[in-house]
């Protein structure tokens, strides 16, 4: 592959810019919904190349290259936006061989690790015959509801050919997407004195027999589905009848017969707490899309490519599984691609995230060597 030697062995030679870069945008607070300061930090950062970058109204930042009349563009991205609703960003710490701060793997290293392939890019006047959008999109986490993705799907329709995610470590391949939908559930009563009016109804009891309800279901096996409540708040004091409560329930799948099925079983639980006189409100909080009719010849040619690259730089083959990621909008258009990272760490989601500083290498080696597969 052409320039192959001469961009692994930049990734080696950037590796305490990178591990700086990381460090930057672990400092900008970005949770769903509120990325705009991470993106105009990487609008900034291309413009000190003489590169536009732009910003999107969900807070995508798109850097297109050779894309303009284009109509089988591939994407690469990676999401800036992190799972911790902090308002101040993350003091991000080298210990013990470790990159420590929430978010500094999911997704801050992949971020940073394709802000510095797309210096190499840029910066060696590459070309992408077919064309491509480098994109560090927003939303992918928890309530994000994948709007980010979704909205740059909506933009450029069935101009995408392939989509690839950058989200995750190298050890393991999202192929199937697990679709998702949340609820918020509020149950409400009259309440009132828990001496005085006692016999009125307690919508923390309702509540938490409806959850009961909801958590004996057997769950459909055609594929992997689960279910939880995650939040649940509620009452007053102590010697109040509680007059509202509030939880929030999901159901997943890799089926989209299993996620159908749960839904209504879902439905079928509200509805007969209706029907005994009980106030449920539900508000629908977000859902992802299952797995749509994508190419399955093209799809596993892909999962081919990534599996040879990553074995090539590892020693090892990388496991194929299920996952919400945004690769869920473009399965669910059937347009072809796969997730994958350039890392390895331990943590994701909590607060004790870390990276493997071992890992950065090898991760961008396998992320540049399959970038530049697109390039000329």
């Amino acid at each position: 592959m052409k320039n192959l030697e001469h961009a692994l062995q930049y990734t080696e030679d950037t590796q305490n810019e990178l591990i700086q870069l990381i460090k930057d945008l672990c400092a900008i607070p970005s949770f769903s919904h509120h990325e705009l300061k991470k993106a105009q930090f990487i609008q900034n950062w291309f413009a000190k190349l003489g590169v536009e970058a732009v910003i999107d109204e969900k807070y995508n930042v798109i850097v297109s290259i050779d894309a303009e009349d284009k109509d089988q563009l591939t994407v690469f991205m990676a999401h800036i936006d992190t799972v911790f609703p902090d308002e101040t960003g993350f003091e991000c710490v080298e210990e013990d061989g470790w990159l420590c701060a929430p978010g500094v793997g999911d997704d801050t290293t992949n971020v940073a690790e394709l802000m510095l392939i797309a210096k190499y890019i840029i910066e060696n006047k590459l070309s992408c015959p077919q064309g491509c959008l480098i994109v560090f999109n927003s939303c992918e986490e928890g309530l994000g509801n994948l709007d980010g993705s979704r909205y740059l799907m909506d933009t450029y329709k069935d101009r995408v050919h392939e989509f690839y995610s950058f989200d995750g470590g190298y050890k393991g391949i999202v192929c199937k997407a697990v679709g998702s939908v949340r609820y918020e559930v509020v149950v409400k009563t009259e309440g009132g004195h828990s001496y005085g009016a006692f016999g009125n109804r307690n919508a923390i009891a309702l509540a938490s027999s409806m959850i009961c309800t909801l958590y004996d279901y057997k769950v459909p096996t055609r594929g992997k589905s689960t279910y939880n409540v995650g939040v649940i708040e509620g009452g007053t004091s102590v010697n109040t009848i509680a007059q509202e409560v509030k939880f929030m329930f999901e159901v997943r799948s890799d089926e989209r017969e299993d996620l159908f099925e749960m839904k209504q079983f879902f439905e079928s639980v509200i509805n007969a707490y209706r029907c005994m006189g009980i106030d449920v409100e539900v508000n629908l909080l977000g859902e992802r899309p299952c797995m749509g009719d994508v190419d399955l010849d093209h799809l596993q040619n892909i999962l081919t490519h990534v599996a040879e690259i990553i074995e090539h730089h590892t020693g090892n083959l990388p496991t194929l599984h299920s996952g919400s990621t945004d690769c869920n909008i473009c399965y669910d258009r059937g347009v072809a691609g796969c997730c994958f990272g350039g890392y390895e760490g331990k943590g994701a989601h909590t607060r004790q995230e870390r990276v493997e500083l071992n890992s950065l290498p090898v991760g961008m080696k396998i992320l540049m060597h399959f970038m530049l597969g697109y390039f000329e």
